[in-house]
């Protein structure tokens, strides 16, 4: 664990940028036909006379981009035991095709017992253009430190283009 963030390192104020991924209208298609088979994310002909105007991304979807971005920029890095729960989701905005996907985790509250933080996070994930699509108040656990089993061997995040380049730094 001696490379993790541990929950003794993580104060309320904290705050990490997220990194992007953009969804097409065949991603948004594919994904809504396993997981949302709803006509307004699978099918563009009925949904151009929709009441969005056109295909959106299922919020299923969305919050597995999230959750994508969370694990590229911080879940690898810290001493991540496992999420609580979600204490609140909202999809605020429809994810459009071409949709630019990024975002911020805040942590609002860290509590700590004698082996193990519960970490309180603030989401939000908006368009590149700066639209909010997303918010969101979870919880999750980590190790503090001198607990836990030992770091795993994790390969270097991925960035949604595949070129191990992470997410903008030091989480």
């Amino acid at each position: 664990m001696n490379d993790l963030v541990t929950a003794d390192e993580l104060s309320p104020g904290h705050r990490v940028e997220l990194g992007f991924l953009t969804l097409t209208e065949e991603e948004i298609v594919r994904f809504a036909e396993q997981w949302d088979p709803q006509w307004f994310h699978t099918d563009p002909v009925a949904a151009a006379g929709g009441h969005h105007g056109g295909v959106i991304a299922s919020g299923i979807h969305t919050l597995a981009v999230l959750q994508r971005l969370c694990v590229e920029a911080i879940y690898t890095r810290w001493a991540v035991i496992a999420g609580r729960g979600f204490d609140r989701l909202r999809f605020t905005a429809p994810v459009r095709p071409g949709d630019t996907l990024t975002g911020s985790v805040q942590i609002s509250d860290v509590s700590l017992d004698e082996t193990r933080g519960r970490v309180q996070l603030e989401m939000e994930m908006r368009c590149r253009d700066g639209g909010t699509v997303l918010t969101a108040s979870m919880t999750v656990y980590l190790w503090r430190r001198g607990h836990g089993p030992a770091a795993p061997t994790v390969p270097a995040a991925r960035t949604a283009a595949g070129d191990g380049s992470g997410t903008g730094g030091p989480v």
